[in-house]
């Protein structure tokens, strides 16, 4: 009893803050089932009056299927680079490894809108012009340096031992790469897959930025808020975090897996 009342504060701060986190997304959902055409109290409902709405929204479902495409393939653009540059710099120990490691990792530490201008201006002088294909390159930017962290994190020196191993026995390098690591790396791979596309998938200021007339999910939802607040906004959003949440639970749970010991 004594040691409960002694841990109620740090409990009473984590249900505020998990109530900071989640209420808005919690009345998001909830008002996406409004029946009705303003999403505020009080509620009538639940109806899926303003979901039909919304899949009924031909460039809607347009711009959900462009973020799904360009979520997928930078995501794994952004796998294969990160992996391949994790490799690289934890067995093979090129010159200047802390330094190629500090370039991959610092666009972490500069804003989106500052890479999107950058994007813009430079893709502009390279002749690519505004469309799927530039945003796609602009999120391998932003989400190159994540995947490196989480796949860099991984190797240890037990794979290490394996790769040695395997070019003892014979393996090229692709052989080694391909058949040996690659497998053994499976969960941080799909892991830094997943939270890219994440990502990706609901990111904003490069794809607004980058895009003109075929355009992602959250330049739409954004269009739609500029003619008001509306429970279709708030059915698209509930989209939005659904498919979000359920990409990172997976995550979460193949990192968890495979960092169980086997027995």
């Amino acid at each position: 009893m004594v040691s409960r009342l002694r841990n109620s504060p740090a409990y009473l701060y984590l249900a505020l803050a998990l109530s900071f986190i989640y209420l808005p997304v919690v009345i998001l959902v909830i008002f996406s089932f409004q029946d009705g055409v303003l999403p505020v109290p009080p509620f009538n409902g639940p109806s899926l009056e303003w979901y039909q709405k919304m899949f009924e929204n031909e460039r809607l479902i347009d711009s959900l299927i462009n973020s799904v495409v360009v979520a997928i393939t930078s995501s794994f653009v952004c796998t294969l680079l990160g992996f391949l540059a994790a490799y690289s710099l934890a067995y093979r120990q090129p010159r200047f490894a802390k330094g190629i490691q500090f370039a991959l990792i610092a666009p972490l530490t500069v804003s989106y809108l500052i890479i999107g201008i950058g994007l813009l201006v430079s893709l502009n002088i390279m002749g690519i012009s505004k469309s799927l294909f530039a945003v796609g390159i602009g999120h391998v930017v932003i989400n190159l340096p994540l995947c490196f962290a989480i796949i860099y994190s991984q190797f240890g020196d037990h794979l290490s031992n394996i790769d040695r191993a395997a070019r003892d026995l014979g393996a090229s390098d692709l052989q080694t790469l391909v058949r040996v690591i690659a497998p053994m790396m499976k969960p941080s791979l799909f892991a830094a897959f997943c939270l890219a596309t994440t990502l990706s998938w609901d990111e904003f200021i490069i794809a607004f930025l980058l895009s003109r007339f075929e355009v992602t999910l959250p330049v739409i939802i954004f269009e739609m808020l500029r003619a008001g607040l509306t429970p279709e906004v708030n059915a698209a959003g509930t989209l939005v975090f659904a498919i979000s949440f359920t990409v990172v639970g997976a995550a979460a749970i193949v990192m968890m897996m495979g960092s169980r010991p086997k027995l």
